[in-house]
């Protein structure tokens, strides 16, 4: 029986009004997904408010009928002290952009590339061409239909909880329709301003003093970060989705892997349809969003949007083309922070002409040098420009640019404004040339650039005041020397207060300083001191990764620490010791497996002994007219193998050039990337102060060489909860042993372990037949072994 606090009402009127309010819900509801999904009202705007003010009159009358997704919710809440952090379940990814038709075609050739190797296929591939809207990407998780959380992209590893505010805005539905739909479903989209919302919001801020907005995209990011939810339900809001994840499978479309199968009653196969199912459960999704067949169309496309663009009710940047089959782009795959199967194509963006004052280089957290052009102010793209990048050392080389030129600047909505070229007349240009430093402008250790980078960086990780927060931040992170208590903001402050310059400053710190900043008291400085005494003891692996060496994340480090089992032999340590350069420098595999065969083809070739060396051997090669092959690479061959007799027997492997890793898994780069960490005398410093003065210690554990790792060249993956050690002991145990320790299962994985509430990466691993082991099992081979 239900039971309202509203004196004199019977239960039968109780009755009449529960179902009234549920009837009105479900209307409201329902001409929601008809005036924003279908674009087809069957209402007009005054009857539906007439519904809307009378599920408002049932609802404040009896709070009880009041659900998470009634229409009501809508009009905000009461305000918050501030913003929650949310961690996304996968990652919110961003994409690769292409800038005229030459990229697009590039971009095509690369992925028929890597699904053909062979050339085997000329089918042209399927796109989908949507508009890539110049707004705020968010993404929400619906659990049994009914919207929970909203949040932002951040940096696309956590964002804010906005959920409050995504609820305001009348496109997101707060209940799915239909009953096709997986307990829980995360959709990602766009929230962006209409134009004709954003001109009314600003001509309210004119008549009342208020401050403009500049743009559209300005607004709209404005209106979800308000803490007041009552104030984003003012403000004329949409979002559009371009994809889904059903959490619980793991499967995701869109800008994340997975192949779209969200629900065993749903057999999608392609981006476009998923797109239509969410269209289904009542999302936006934009109307210009079409499937072709070939690059070809993908830039006709293009056009057809550009010549639009002008005329659309919202702002757009550009265009996004996704491969529509989720086959194909499980075959493709991911780069970085990016899918391959995917990319932004970028209108031209707003341009500008100034005078270049000056250029000051810049050292970022992760010390990386970047050249920062001082302008004279310029009014662009909505905003008024004094500061520009210039990127980096090539960037200045391509361009020619120099102090006191005529440049055009280029800002495209919140990108960071750009210098694209120089416009002076040359008899009357500036001598003054632009130089980048050798040495770091912060610190004064060594500028590095990595072979294929165009970055250069610092090379005093440990030391550079620019890089000092994050070099500490990621020193005490769970996963380096794990200092518990000690967190981001925490750090910020003991460096503001200059009680910290380095990660070894951190031992040295008394339970009083701590005390002496904000919110520590004595106790919680007590803990801090505590559990920095703790990390003294800790693992090489461990150590060398809290260090930030450039590109040494677990699995190298624990791969170094594997080959020189102390850090006195990697202070030692040269290129050399990391990478054999072997072959002949010139030729390749191609050449050298050409070269072979045509040797093997002439083994009947009868010679005196003495013909075909030196010089002769050296014709003899170019005569062959094998590509690659030409005089100098003729002559290091013959420098090599003397004679034809020493030539004739060898091998593909043995002539082309290349280098192997000593080190399992360390390339040239990483080497060189190392090497020079343990050469700049900044960092030997604190080296020397964590080892020596912070007393940081391990133990020498495990077999000396690889070749004694029982699980060496194996492949394991870790899924679930387990009740006798945490993730991170499993995972060190697993390396100790020789195994590397995946993310994700594939075909190469060699065993999956999997605890409790175990989800999609057993599932995974069942549907290719890897091995699985249970805790019980997982416990008895660590007990096999325990002895290493």
């Amino acid at each position: 029986m239900l039971v309202y606090s509203a004196v004199g009402q019977t239960d039968s009127v109780a009755s009449e009004l529960t179902v009234e309010a549920a009837t009105l819900r479900e209307q409201l509801n329902h001409h929601n997904y008809r005036y924003y999904a279908l674009d087809d009202p069957v209402i007009t705007d005054s009857e539906y408010d007439r519904l809307l003010r009378r599920l408002q009159d049932i609802e404040a009358r009896f709070p009880a009928l009041k659900t998470a997704d009634s229409p009501t919710q809508r009009v905000g809440s009461a305000p918050l002290s501030a913003f929650a952090t949310v961690a996304h379940s996968t990652p919110m990814l961003s994409l690769d952009n292409a800038f005229n038709d030459a990229e697009l075609r590039d971009f095509d050739q690369r992925l028929r590339n890597r699904l053909h190797p062979n050339g085997q296929s000329e089918a042209d591939i399927e796109y989908v061409c949507e508009p890539k809207l110049d707004g705020i990407a968010v993404s929400l998780l619906y659990e049994d239909g009914i919207l929970v959380q909203a949040a932002t992209r951040g940096d696309g590893y956590s964002g804010e909880n906005i959920t409050a505010n995504i609820r305001t805005i009348a496109a997101v539905p707060l209940r799915l329709q239909g009953e096709d739909f997986p307990a829980t479903v995360e959709v990602r989209g766009e929230v962006y301003m209409p134009r004709e919302g954003f001109e009314r919001l600003n001509q309210r801020a004119r008549e009342s003093g208020e401050k403009l907005f500049v743009n559209p995209r300005n607004a709209a990011a404005g209106s979800l970060r308000q803490l007041d939810s009552t104030v984003t339900a003012s403000r004329p809001l949409e979002m559009c989705v371009y994809g889904l994840r059903h959490a619980a499978a793991g499967q995701l479309n869109s800008d994340e892997p997975g192949d779209g199968r969200m629900h065993p009653s749903l057999t999608l196969t392609n981006h476009l349809d998923a797109m239509m199912l969410l269209k289904r459960w009542g999302f936006l999704i934009n109307k210009l969003m079409v499937a072709v067949s070939g690059i070809e169309a993908c830039i006709d496309y293009y056009q057809r949007l550009a010549g639009l663009r002008d005329n659309l009710p919202y702002d757009i940047d550009g265009i996004v083309y996704k491969v529509n089959s989720f086959t194909l782009q499980d075959q493709l795959g991911f780069v970085a922070r990016a899918p391959r199967w995917a990319i932004a194509r970028k209108f031209p963006a707003q341009e500008a002409t100034t005078t270049l004052l000056a250029v000051e280089f810049q050292v970022g957290r992760t010390g990386a040098i970047t050249p920062v052009a001082r302008l004279q102010p310029v009014f662009v793209g909505g905003v008024t420009v004094s500061n520009a990048t210039l990127h980096n050392q090539d960037e200045i080389a391509r361009l020619d640019i120099r102090v006191g030129d005529q440049v055009v600047v280029r800002r495209a909505g919140d990108v960071i404004p750009q210098i694209v070229r120089i416009v002076s007349d040359g008899a009357a240009r500036s001598k003054q040339t632009i130089v980048f430093p050798t040495r770091c402008p912060e610190c004064e250790s060594d500028v590095v650039r990595a072979p294929g980078e165009a970055v250069v960086r610092c090379s005093g990780g440990l030391y550079c005041p620019a890089q000092r927060k994050e070099a500490i931040k990621h020193f005490a992170s769970r996963r380096a020397m794990d200092i518990d208590g000690l967190g981001d903001k925490i750090v910020e402050q003991l460096v503001d207060a200059g009680l910290v310059k380095d990660p070894a400053d951190l031992y040295a710190l008394t339970v009083e300083q701590v005390a002496g900043i904000d919110r520590m008291g004595e106790k919680s400085a007590q803990n801090l001191v505590d559990a920095l005494a703790r990390s003294r003891r800790t693992t090489l692996p461990r150590f060398l990764y809290a260090l930030g060496i450039r590109e040494v994340g677990e699995v190298t480090a624990a791969a170094l620490a594997r080959h020189f089992r102390s850090i006195d032999r990697l202070l030692a340590a040269g290129q050399q010791d990391f990478v054999d350069t072997g072959g002949i420098k010139g030729v390749g595999e191609v050449t050298a497996s050409a070269l072979v065969d045509r040797l093997q083809s002439q083994q009947s070739l009868e010679l005196k002994p003495g013909q075909l060396q030196g010089d002769d051997l050296v014709n003899w090669l170019v005569s062959l007219d094998i590509r690659g092959i030409r005089a100098e690479v003729a002559e290091a061959i013959a420098a090599r193998y003397p004679s034809y007799e020493e030539l004739k027997n060898i091998t593909a492997e043995e002539l082309a050039s290349g280098t192997k890793s000593i080190v399992e898994g360390v390339g040239p780069v990483v080497a060189q990337h190392v090497v020079t960490f343990f050469h700049q005398p900044h960092n030997l410093e604190v080296l020397d102060k964590l080892l020596n003065r912070a007393r940081i210690h391990w133990s020498e554990e495990g077999p000396t060489t690889p070749g004694e790792q029982p699980l060496f060249g194996q492949t394991w993956v870790l899924t679930g909860t387990l009740s006798t050690m945490t993730r991170d002991e499993a995972r060190r145990r697993l390396e100790r042993l020789g195994a590397k320790v995946a993310g994700s299962v594939s075909v190469r994985t060699t065993c999956v372990v999997a605890g409790e509430s175990a989800g999609s990466k057993l599932v995974r691993a069942r549907a290719l037949g890897v091995r699985i082991l249970d805790e019980a099992g997982f416990g008895e081979l660590l007990e096999q072994y325990a002895s290493l």
